[in-house]
């Protein structure tokens, strides 16, 4: 039996359509905003107390079919992995459910979220959450939902609820807001968004437009859960040994102070008690290794929640809103085209930036997007960043998603394809890691663009807010978290931008959200410490160097007529490969006739550049040339007097005299002086040859 419920929001309808299509799940739902559609399900596997943790996953399927394509590859049609925007979404949704399953709850749980249909116009991102929300909330599966979502832009200062594509692109502001309700109050759980430069009070102004439409959205749930909601399994209270309890808290009791506040929460000093609590328990009660580590983690978050929210005491001694030390070099290779390496504490951000032709953009095809790509991050996280030896493997979610996320804090910045036609690529390597990466290699990227020379408007960095939460009156906000804080803590909300503004943000909870009060409070902690740190990045380099390095391409440009392009690049690709092969540079031609020659050596494309020019030059009757004869047929001879372009001197305009045979008067391959007679209706050229002893 199949129920449909419609929701209408700002005049786009939310459509929800139940029925036994996929009927082996625990929960599942079909969603629908215009012709976007997305099926979302939800299973629940076996018990895993032996993960030591809760076994979610979260998976968001782009399907070439929902657009009406076929993958461009030419062996591969079926579908790969994910896209990088995929996997940012399926992070997006992870990161809004994750916190409102129950910590006593260790069962297996997969969401996964297929696009079925794509409108060109709609987003299904936001679906995808809803969906998810919706199935889990109908299902058996204890969770405690639900919660909605909603993408907020803005254009010419008016606020839009879940702008169009086209919409996006003329908005100052995308940002997603996620949250749920708690006894009739609104308490936000995930934040992600980018922004060109906007000031705190907006992004507040946002989450103020977006309040009365997320709590429709749950409103909407709520009566559709009462209608066909499913019973929720009852979860099985984890069973506590009162008695091995207390010799785990017996054994850790000062020591575990001690390692955490007196030695600034030394990693290898906790690992080193986590041995010895590991060596005492094999030894009497070898079945509950993993139950003691466990319940060494709870002292951990106990002992960071009561110091800091009775007597402000962090592990590392620092005061709330202190920054750790930072420093900053720039240039710190010689063969590299810019470098930036910044340090905040023991988390150490090493960026690399390459400038590259316009050829070397990258080619991106998806379900939602195809196009060229010109600016691109990239993140890594090498395990000795962290002291591990792990055998090294392709970029993971995380590395993708912190990759995204910094790129979207940088683009606002960088300067239009017009005025600086590189194509650049930045790679972050995080060398030492001890919280807040993402945003360190904000602050690395923002030194190697500078250093490179690339006319960015101004740099950026980024800042960690954490929070401490006893109830939503008291609570400490912790500026800059590290390690401890942000494993223990109830926040990590990433906050980058500039001097002028907000350019990207990302937060997520382990609590079930947070109030606006707090939002705002996090909001003035990360612009006031963005621009501690923006202060001391100026003090390193104010300003992008003027120069490139001696090691980077060089890029002219041209701009020819469109109609000259056919000319440039000749038949079979002839011409333009042999200016190619001639000087070694590289030709990238826009359908606009707007011509790029780039090259490492600048003679060598000054020199590709004049061979361009001479091609798409328009000759004038009167002018003199020095050409080479190229063919000689009965009634004159071919002349070649700029690169591709030919004119003939008619038999008649060899000579004053009569001449029987062109032969007798030049030959293939002779350079002769010649002047533009005439040029007729097609663009032919007419020469005539001249002579010392010529008077034409």
């Amino acid at each position: 039996m199949e129920k449909v419920f419609k929701l209408i929001l700002k005049e786009k309808e939310i459509e929800c359509k139940f029925n036994n299509l996929a009927e082996q799940a625990n929960g599942q739902i079909i969603t629908r905003i215009g012709d976007t559609v997305l099926l979302t399900t939800v299973v629940m596997g076996e018990e895993r107390p032996d993960f030591g943790f809760f076994p979610l996953t979260v998976e968001f399927e782009e399907k070439y079919y929902a657009a009406g394509k076929i993958k461009g590859a030419r062996f591969i049609k079926r579908e790969g992995k994910p896209s990088d925007e995929a996997i940012c979404t399926a992070r997006l949704i992870d990161r809004s459910i994750r916190p409102r399953f129950s910590a006593d709850f260790t069962r297996e749980v997969q969401v996964i979220s297929a696009v079925f249909s794509w409108d060109n116009e709609n987003d299904p991102d936001i679906l995808g959450l809803i969906g998810s929300s919706l199935a889990l909330s109908i299902s058996d599966i204890p969770w405690q939902g639900p919660l909605a979502a909603v993408r907020v832009g803005r254009v010419n200062n008016e606020f839009i609820l879940n702008p169009t594509y086209e919409q996006r692109k003329e908005s100052d502001l995308d940002i997603v807001f996620a949250g749920a309700l708690d006894q009739g109050n609104l308490l936000i759980n995930m934040i992600e968004g980018g922004a060109k430069e906007v000031k705190e009070e907006t992004i507040i102004q946002a989450l103020d437009f977006a309040k009365e439409f997320l709590e429709k959205i749950i409103y909407f749930q709520q009566d559709i859960i009462k209608e066909i909601g499913k019973e929720k399994i009852s979860l099985q209270k984890k069973e506590v040994n009162t008695e091995f309890e207390k010799i785990v808290k017996d054994f850790l009791k000062q020591k575990l102070e001690n390692v955490l506040f007196e030695q600034k929460a030394d990693k290898t000093r906790i690992n080193d008690l986590k041995k010895e609590l590991t060596l005492l328990i094999q030894e009497n009660y070898p079945e509950y290794i993993s139950l003691a580590l466990q319940i060494m983690d709870k002292e951990i978050d106990y002992l960071i929640h009561k110091n800091i929210l009775d007597q402000e005491k962090r592990v590392d001694q620092r005061k709330l809103d202190e920054i750790r030390p930072i420093s900053c070099q720039v240039g710190l290779f010689p063969r590299t085209h810019g470098s930036g390496l910044f340090c905040r504490g023991k988390t150490k951000g090493l960026s690399i930036l390459t400038l590259g032709a316009p050829g070397d953009q990258q080619l991106v095809e998806g379900m939602e997007v195809a196009g060229k790509k010109r600016f691109m991050h990239h993140y890594n996280f090498p395990p000795y960043s962290v002291g591990e030896a792990k055998p090294l493997r392709g970029p993971g979610r995380r590395e993708i998603g912190h990759g995204l996320l910094a790129e979207k804090a940088l683009e606002p910045l960088i300067p239009e394809f017009e005025v600086f036609p590189y194509t650049i690529r930045i790679v972050s390597e995080m060398i030492s890691s001890n919280g807040s990466t993402s945003m360190a290699s904000v602050s690395s990227s923002s030194l190697a663009l500078m250093d490179a020379g690339v006319p960015i408007k101004r740099p950026a960095a980024g800042i960690a807010v954490g929070l401490i939460k006893k109830n939503n009156k008291e609570y400490k906000l912790l500026t800059d978290i590290q390690g401890p804080e942000d494993h223990h803590g109830d926040m990590d909300f990433k906050i980058a931008g500039t001097t002028q503004g907000i350019t990207a943000l990302q937060m997520d909870v382990k609590i079930d959200g947070i109030t606006k009060e707090i939002i705002e409070k996090a909001l003035e902690r990360g612009k006031k410490a963005r621009e501690e740190i923006l202060a001391i990045i100026i003090k390193t380099l104010d300003k992008p160097r003027e120069n490139l390095s001696v090691y980077a391409p060089r890029i002219l440009t041209l701009q020819i007529n469109p109609e000259k392009i056919r000319e440039v690049i000749g038949p079979g690709g002839k011409v333009i490969n042999e200016i190619i092969d001639q000087t070694g540079v590289e030709i990238d031609i826009e359908p606009s006739g707007l011509v790029f020659i780039t090259s490492e050596k600048q003679e060598a494309a000054e020199q590709a550049l004049k061979w361009v020019q001479n091609i798409v030059r328009e000759v004038v009757v009167g002018e003199v040339f020095e050409g080479k004869v190229q063919r000689i047929l009965d009634f004159g001879a071919f002349v070649e007097i700029l690169p591709g372009q030919d004119g003939l001197i008619h038999i008649s305009k060899l000579s004053n005299k009569r001449v029987n045979k062109v032969e007798d008067i030049v030959k293939v391959g002779d350079l002769v002086s010649v002047k533009v007679i005439s040029i007729d209706e097609q663009g032919r050229i007419n020469l005539s040859l001249l002579e010392k002893n010529n008077k034409q």
